[in-house]
């Protein structure tokens, strides 16, 4: 299979890569990691007039500790940001989620703000910058801006990026408390049917949901905190997952339920 014909184009800087993507509009798309783009385009399943490749943009690989948490870069691969000490100190629960994204293979090209930005409601990445409250910083012809990852994913595949945005780095804040994530797929190394990440604290506990709403579902369980059985009941009541060949819904409902109060027990005694 290949893709449809496209214009290509390579900017040195991301000043340049804001003025290609302002330019192309609507019919441009960023190429990163390009493992969920690319495979989308052979199928047919995307078709962008002019692909914007940022390989070549200096300086955006990085991951460096901030206060409050740590930098992402967006060329910065799913292996590397694995493998990043300064990245585990900040929020282990990075590492963990990026254990569970696809295969090595796809680790070591994949970009984890590419990720972020396809906003995959059945990823780990997006989930997990959800459910820690981080944001994406985006660079376009106006300037710069944090968007808060609340305010991000506004569908599936679909996030707040204005037209001629480029998505520079993600934050994932640190936390106070115990991090999980547990999930559930047919083979290893594919999308999960359901997953949970939990965040418990002295004083809160919430979780985020993949593969059962239109982007991750953030559900705060603090009063039930300690009934790790009630607090899962809490999020099956807040899930709208929907069937498909893979599972029915209410099938993914409890799955949730399981998943949560696995992953809640497991944040609490970490």
């Amino acid at each position: 299979m290949k893709p449809p014909s496209f214009v290509y184009h390579a900017p040195a800087t991301v000043a340049e890569a804001v003025e290609a993507l302002a330019a192309a509009g609507a019919d441009g798309k960023v190429l990163a990691g390009g493992q969920s783009l690319i495979p989308l385009m052979n199928m047919r399943l995307a078709a962008p007039g002019q692909l914007v490749d940022i390989n070549h943009v200096a300086g955006l690989g990085e991951i460096t500790a901030e206060a409050g948490g740590v930098r992402v870069g967006a060329l910065a691969r799913h292996a590397e940001v694995e493998a990043s000490e300064t990245a585990f100190a900040a929020q282990p629960l990075v590492r963990r989620a990026l254990r569970l994204v696809a295969h090595p293979a796809v680790r070591n090209r994949g970009t984890t703000v590419g990720s972020i930005v396809h906003a995959d409601p059945a990823a780990e990445m997006p989930a997990v910058l959800a459910l820690l409250g981080g944001s994406v910083r985006a660079r376009g012809p106006e300037g710069e801006r944090d968007i808060p990852a609340a305010e991000f994913f506004t569908g599936p595949m679909e996030s707040s990026l204005r037209t001629g945005e480029l998505a520079v780095s993600a934050f994932f804040p640190s936390t106070a408390g115990g991090t999980a994530i547990v999930e559930v797929a047919r083979r290893h190394g594919d999308y999960a049917m359901a997953g949970v990440a939990a965040l418990v604290g002295p004083d809160h506990a919430r979780v985020a949901c993949l593969s059962v709403g239109a982007v991750p579902v953030v559900v705060d369980v603090t009063e039930a905190q300690g009934d790790w059985a009630r607090a899962a009941r809490l999020v099956q009541e807040r899930i709208e997952p929907e069937a498909d060949i893979h599972a029915t819904a209410d099938y993914r409902r409890h799955l949730t339920g399981v998943l949560a109060e696995r992953a809640l027990k497991e944040a609490a005694d970490a």
